[in-house]
């Protein structure tokens, strides 16, 4: 239990439903779909679309997304990929060529098809309950009628408005300058792409007079994207991959999703005696960085799209984490990991919604960077993801950029099961962070017995393109220290990620939400 004298925030319960999420409107709509006979599906679908208006520079309908989630009554876990993939097009020659060592965030070259209104569309018509035209109402009425700007999103805005390009400029900034808080967002041009995929399904986005602006428009940008790539776009249901920590088994997705490098962080971290460290001291810090670096080699090599990932289960082997932690030296920071490191970026939102019948859904949707490529579509406004960024141009890697191909995915949604019962959907946010963020999250519980807000709570760190960025939240001792250690040692400009989690007790029926105060958002229940 936090101390009360303090600054902080208390865990919400409930037992009917429950929304936790990155911005308070849309755990509010998810609730309200709920209560109005939606299901969970519903819910995180009106909730996660509403998001990408309130956190724009975070997300959006040109972007991506991965599910996680149970069947009404069940306890098995179903994957779904609604990730894009590069236009057919698409050559890393023809890039090398032009002189290119890496696809450039801000090119149409970055530009993967977006991935997520298919997804969506999938995911309602499979398993929803009352339809997509009732999930998608809320984001249609506040795209017309406007979304005061919160707190953290105006931050974000601000230090990133000069990524955005062209007709970009005029879609998402007022008056030429990116909103303060309280301003109010509109996007009636979106607004009208809902409608039209509310009335007509998801052809009215890959196909016909929406999908003709997305391609023209790529096309004027230098992109070699054509109407068949987004007519052709499809998610796909898959397996969950799985390891486990703290006595509960971890569920995660799987590639082109990095959720494997969580389960090869945990069965490394098994190795050391963490739960006998300061949750918040050096020695613990240390060792998770270190850790960390190794299993994100790891991924580095090994994951790319499902059909060119061909060593999975050499990453998820127990005998891979136990070689790869006794490479850690408990002294001194390694400086020799040869990263092939995409460029690591954490605009992403995530949701997760339980209904009455204990339905969950674990939701994450990103545009990768901050406002994706920087480049929208002329006539609505579409911000595309450059998620093509997560590809490299090395001949042969199975990360290579190519035709049809999905990228590498920062973006991971996971659950818990005890006793093989889900107990937990959860997410953290923060793009390359996102494994890290997933294991110090479960430690920070079975570890250390936190619960789930103060497991959220808790300061973090993360190594990041040779630097080792310490939150405020650790002592300036324990900083000092690390240095010493060989760290390089920064103070990142804003905090590192931002997680959500419901803990379902199916003794009491009692749901518990948490959900980070490094975001505007909240946990609601009913």
């Amino acid at each position: 239990m936090r101390d009360f004298h303090l600054p902080g925030r208390s865990a919400v319960f409930a037992t009917n439903g429950m929304c936790a999420t990155s911005h308070p409107l849309a755990a509010q709509v998810a609730i309200e779909v709920l209560k109005d006979g939606g299901n969970a599906v519903d819910a995180a679908i009106a909730g996660a679309v509403l998001l990408g208006l309130c956190e724009p520079q975070m997300t959006g309908i040109g972007g991506d997304c991965f599910v996680l989630f149970t069947p009404p009554g069940e306890d098995r876990v179903l994957a779904l990929n609604g990730s894009g993939r590069a236009p057919a097009a698409i050559s890393a020659q023809a890039l090398r060529d032009a002189g290119h060592a890496t696809v450039s965030l801000g090119s149409a070259d970055a530009v993967t098809v977006p991935g997520a209104i298919d997804a969506f569309c999938r995911l309602s018509q499979d398993w929803g309950r009352s339809g997509l035209a009732a999930s998608l109402a809320p984001a249609i009425h506040y795209a017309d009628a406007g979304i005061p700007v919160a707190p953290r999103v105006a931050l974000d805005w601000g230090l990133f408005a000069g990524n955005l390009q062209g007709i970009a400029r005029d879609q998402y900034l007022l008056n030429g300058a990116a909103p303060t808080t309280g301003q109010v967002f509109r996007a009636p041009g979106q607004a009208e792409v809902l409608r039209r995929i509310a009335r007509d399904g998801r052809a009215a986005f890959y196909e016909g007079e929406v999908a003709e602006d997305m391609v023209n428009s790529l096309q004027t940008a230098g992109g070699c994207h054509t109407l068949d790539d987004f007519a052709n776009t499809a998610c796909d249901y898959t397996d969950p991959i799985s390891g486990t920590y703290g006595g509960h088994e971890l569920v995660e997705h799987p590639p082109n999703g990095h959720g494997a490098t969580a389960i090869l962080l945990g069965n490394m971290l098994k190795h050391f005696d963490i739960a006998g460290m300061d949750p918040f001291g050096t020695e613990r810090a240390h060792i998770e960085i270190e850790a960390a670096k190794l299993a994100y080699d790891a991924r580095d090599r090994i994951i790319a799209d499902p059909d060119h990932t061909s060593r999975l289960e050499h990453m998820l082997d127990p005998a891979t984490a136990e070689a790869l932690a006794a490479l850690v030296d408990p002294a001194r920071a390694r400086q020799n990991v040869a990263q092939i490191t995409e460029e690591v970026h954490r605009e992403t939102i995530y949701i997760t919604v339980v209904d009455k019948d204990r339905m969950a859904v674990s939701l994450i949707y990103s545009v990768f960077k901050d406002f994706g490529s920087g480049i929208a579509s002329d006539k609505f406004g579409v911000l595309f993801q450059n998620r093509g960024a997560g590809f490299n141009l090395t001949p042969g890697h199975p990360n290579e950029i190519g035709p049809g191909k999905r990228p590498l995915h920062t973006i991971i949604p996971a659950m818990l099961r005890k006793d093989g019962r889900v107990v937990m959907p959860f997410g953290v946010m923060g793009g390359g962070y996102q494994p890290n963020g997933h294991i110090r999250f479960l430690s920070n519980m079975f570890d250390f017995g936190m619960d789930p807000q103060s497991a959220i709570d808790g300061p973090r760190c993360f190594f990041e393109k040779g630097d080792l960025r310490v939150e405020r939240g650790y002592s300036d001792a324990v900083r000092a220290d690390l240095a010493a250690m060989g760290h390089k040692v920064v103070v990142p400009p804003r905090p590192i990620g931002g997680a959500q989690a419901i803990t379902i007790n199916h003794d009491t029926g009692v749901l518990e939400g948490a959900s980070d105060p490094r975001k505007d958002g909240c946990a609601l229940g009913y």
